[in-house]
């Protein structure tokens, strides 16, 4: 393990720990207190704000951007993410990252899995107090779409950083991973779909799931593939 020296970050104290700490500490002081029952002022105010004063069956903005909207949202549907994740591991497999591209969809499939278990497990209803601009097929909490788009577009970035061990490509992978994240989140507060708790709690245990399967996984599966 490198030491700390002057003008470098204690390994303790390196954002690559810090914040899936923090992010999964936030998760489950989130989950914890929804399933025990609890519920956030801040939620019913947050979706009210996206929708027509006096009409909250309407979101706000004209046609076009609430299509624009459902199109966002669906770049976080299984279909969606499923295509993403296909070119990654496709692209990683013929550039002969064959065990990165085994471990991606691993780490992919057992999130949905995941999601899946703690959608049962929790069973939060889904917002009431709007019209749901979106189909909805199961529970609330964690958002499917927040949780699965943090995982599975965090790991394509980290998983592609390590097999062109390029700190510019890198970034630019985490920089458009996280734009889309962001936006597909919003996007299901905007539809009325989720609650804004919801979200943050997908995207908290998203950082969570990809920092341990990138630090982890990947790193060992990038061992088994040639240099």
């Amino acid at each position: 393990m490198p030491r700390s020296g002057p003008g470098r970050i204690p390994a303790l104290l390196h954002p690559r720990l810090i914040v899936p700490i923090l992010a999964g500490l936030v998760f489950l002081g989130l989950a914890a207190s929804i399933a025990s029952g609890h519920s956030f002022a801040f939620d019913r105010s947050l979706i009210l704000l996206l929708r027509e004063p006096g009409n909250p069956a309407v979101p706000l903005g004209p046609a076009w951007f609430q299509e624009a909207v459902r199109d966002m949202t669906a770049l976080g549907s299984f279909v969606g993410l499923f295509f993403m994740t296909t070119a990654a591991t496709l692209t990683l497999w013929l550039c002969g990252y064959r065990h990165l591209a085994a471990g991606l969809v691993a780490s992919v499939l057992l999130a949905l899995l995941v999601s899946s278990g703690l959608k049962i497990a929790i069973a939060r209803d889904r917002p009431d107090i709007v019209s749901h601009a979106a189909l909805t097929f199961t529970a609330s909490f964690p958002s499917g779409h927040a949780f699965l788009s943090a995982a599975a577009m965090l790991c394509i970035a980290g998983f592609v950083g390590l097999a062109s061990r390029r700190d510019d490509i890198a970034l630019l992978c985490l920089v458009l991973a996280w734009v889309m994240i962001i936006l597909i989140g919003l996007s299901r507060i905007y539809l009325g779909v989720h609650w804004p708790t919801d979200v943050l709690g997908g995207w908290c245990l998203g950082v969570v799931w990809s920092s341990v399967a990138t630090a982890w996984f990947g790193r060992w599966m990038r061992a088994s593939d040639p240099a």
